[in-house]
């Protein structure tokens, strides 16, 4: 494609243009450029035009512009390359992202570096790019030497045509730091290879008038290693006296109200938090840690009189969603970031210092419906529900408005899936099987169906928005299938880091950890490493995370409002 650019030279030339409302795309129309001539900011042309996904665009296509306007003009800055040796691997039958990621030793964030595409479907024969080095040492004579080389987009090129390259898959890890010296005001994010301006403002939910005002030389091209201002930090939270982090933990006992509920839940999820306070600790950190009993949802208001909001850095909890907002109310004025362990909803949006760890049952769904439209083919579509149908539904209905014409069914039961029958032939058809339950039973059920039509034909393919136990038992079978999961609070018991804490809550309590110890450790520890000081974890809040067993990726749920954790891992079975 033939982009054209004019060039500023001495004098500056303008083309008067005649009044009008829209234009007809041509070769070489971006958003960027078009913006420009019609004299209105990308953002603008891409709220007049809601269809346009990404900056996509098609020759053809009519887009609304704003009347009138004089011709902007942009130069094209030469591309920057960026290498690094590397070597590729030949994937092989059953290899899987998690798979290559323990054999190799490297991590998954790295991985997805070397690989931007890897959440693309994986096939046999694949090439994936890994370090050199870690190719020699546990790849055997599979290595093929190369170079990586990734030119630079300049910000023209960022909004071409192509964009659509650049969307952001919540799979995909990408690490992000702060600048500490006189960008202390700015949230930052430091540029990835495989990083575009559209995945960039996606992701953090800007625009991109927004980034661009605040990073002047984005002009000049995209840069691996590049610091960018994201947005101006709110004034929300005022650094303390005193050389210790002060952290309040509040988890609902119940001791006052003799309320035993949720009483085994906050001791299960206090033993991990913990292990990764004293970890902490032993790493050099200055912790004052205090817990409150926040009693029961009724009683709660009652406990807010042992916390002093004038020298406390850190609150985790409470749990319930109520309290939360009673919680944000009490700590308004001084905005101490609060860490919400389970409530998650849209009434907690708007709080700029709410940090929300649960991730929303829609983000899988979500993610599910775009896994489907990559590998949809006119085939029926099942969705196993389980006895709310609430994610089910959902999951429908974004199927619905992602699949043309797509013919779906929601069962209650696994037996009720069954192949379609083709109408010429007379034969059975491959169909596409989709588990909407977190209950282990039926997604046993659901693997011992996917299994069995998976030998009656090929073609079978199947997704869950959940890990099962049953996945990890039967990888070879459901691999025939091309079982595409989410998982999220599971842990990888393989992993170095995972061993570690789990050897070291097993001599400390003598017993495995428990889910809400689990929760706990990945919680306070994901938050205690953000804030190496007072006062940093808004600045480290961009940085993505995993735990013992949870993916921490936070992202604005609006400009200026709370946090909301959109992580979780995608666990892609090959045949």
């Amino acid at each position: 494609m033939i982009k054209r650019f004019f060039i500023l030279s001495g004098l500056c030339m303008f083309l008067s243009l005649t009044a009008q409302k829209t234009h007809t795309v041509v070769k070489g129309d971006t958003p960027y450029n078009i913006s420009k001539k019609y004299g209105i900011s990308v953002d603008e042309l891409l709220k007049l035009n809601p269809k346009v996904k990404d900056g996509k665009l098609t020759l053809g296509d009519v887009v609304n512009v704003k009347s009138g306007g004089g011709v902007n003009t942009a130069s094209k800055t030469p591309a920057t390359n960026t290498s690094a040796k590397t070597g590729k691997i030949i994937l092989q039958p059953k290899q899987t992202v998690y798979g290559i990621t323990k054999q190799y030793r490297i991590s998954e964030t790295d991985l997805r570096k070397l690989n931007p595409d890897l959440d693309s479907h994986l096939k046999i024969g694949d090439e994936i790019t890994l370090p050199f080095d870690s190719i020699k040492k546990y790849g055997g004579n599979q290595v093929v030497t190369t170079t990586v080389t990734k030119p630079v987009e300049t910000v023209a090129e960022m909004t071409s045509t192509n964009s659509n390259k650049t969307k952001i898959d919540s799979g995909n890890e990408r690490s992000s730091s702060s600048s500490h010296s006189n960008q202390d005001e700015y949230a930052t994010y430091v540029v990835e290879q495989g990083d575009t301006v559209f995945s960039i403002v996606n992701k953090f939910g800007i625009s991109i008038d927004e980034l661009v005002a605040l990073n002047p030389d984005l002009s000049k091209g995209l840069k691996g290693g590049m610091i960018l201002k994201i947005r101006k930090l709110d004034a929300a939270y005022i650094k303390k006296n005193g050389d210790a982090l002060s952290v309040v933990l509040m988890l609902p006992f119940g001791y006052s109200t003799n309320e035993t509920q949720y009483r085994a839940m906050a001791t299960d999820f206090l033993t991990g938090a913990k292990l990764a306070i004293e970890r902490n600790a032993l790493g050099g950190q200055k912790l004052d840690i205090k817990i409150v009993d926040s009693g029961n949802e009724a009683s709660f208001k009652s406990s807010l009189s042992q916390i002093n909001p004038n020298n406390t850095d850190l609150i985790i909890g409470p749990f319930f969603k109520s309290n939360v907002i009673d919680l944000l109310d009490f700590t308004k004025t001084q905005k101490i970031p609060v860490v919400a362990p389970f409530a998650n909803s849209p009434e907690l949006y708007n709080y700029s210092n709410l940090i929300i760890v649960e991730t929303n049952e829609h983000t899988y769904a979500d993610k599910i419906a775009e896994e489907v439209k990559s590998v949809y083919s006119d085939q029926k579509i099942y969705i196993l529900a389980d006895a709310k149908k609430e994610n089910a539904n959902y999951l429908k209905s974004s199927l619905e408005k992602n699949v043309k014409n797509a013919q779906i069914t929601i069962v209650n039961s696994a037996s009720d899936i069954q192949l379609d029958q083709n109408m010429m032939t007379g034969q059975s058809a491959p169909v596409i099987a989709i588990l909407a339950s977190d209950n282990d039973a039926v997604g046993e059920a659901f693997s011992n169906k996917v299994i069995a039509l998976s030998k009656e034909v090929q073609g079978v393919k199947a997704f869950s928005m959940y890990a099962a136990p049953s996945f990890d038992k039967k990888v070879d079978e459901l691999s025939q299938a091309s079982l595409v999961y989410l998982m999220d609070r599971k842990i990888n018991a393989d992993g170095n880091f995972e061993k570690e804490i789990l050897a070291a809550y097993k001599a400390k309590y003598c017993k495995t950890p428990g889910k809400y110890a689990v929760i706990g450790f990945d919680v306070v520890n994901d938050m205690l490493t953000r804030e190496n000081k007072k006062g940093e974890i808004f600045k480290q809040i961009n940085k993505v995370q995993t735990q013992l067993a949870t993916k921490f990726e936070f992202v604005k749920s609006k400009a200026n409002g709370a946090y909301v954790n959109t992580g979780f891992r995608v666990i892609r079975l090959v045949p």
